[in-house]
């Protein structure tokens, strides 16, 4: 490797892992009623990761890639499919469930 390919390369890793860092940070800092709710709308702006990985599906030439590309594509649709189930059901906790009436009997005897 070339001292340019090693430089780009520590500098890369640099920035991995301070993303890492800062978005444990984050992420610690939230609390737990406020997580399911964060996650499901995040998981569902990880659409563009899907966009991302279907671009690279159709440029991968060898078979490497493609199956890598296969997998990205799996995964994240995967992801945006459950941040909108996750959403949903979050959803379907505040709706009000509907009330039987009750029979003509008992109003009847009242």
């Amino acid at each position: 490797m070339t001292p340019e390919e090693i430089d780009g390369l520590l500098q890369s890793l640099t920035i991995f892992t301070l993303a890492i860092l800062a978005g444990f940070a984050v992420i610690s800092k939230v609390p737990a009623t406020l997580h399911t709710p964060l996650m499901s709308g995040a998981n569902s702006i990880h659409g563009i990761v899907l966009v991302g990985a279907m671009i690279i599906a159709a440029e991968a030439t060898d078979p490497v890639s493609q199956i890598v590309a296969l997998v990205a594509v799996a995964f994240s649709a995967m992801n945006v499919v459950g941040g909108y189930v996750v959403t949903d059901r979050m959803l379907q906790m505040f709706k009000k469930k509907p009330v039987a009436p009750k029979p003509a009997a008992d109003q009847a005897e009242a």
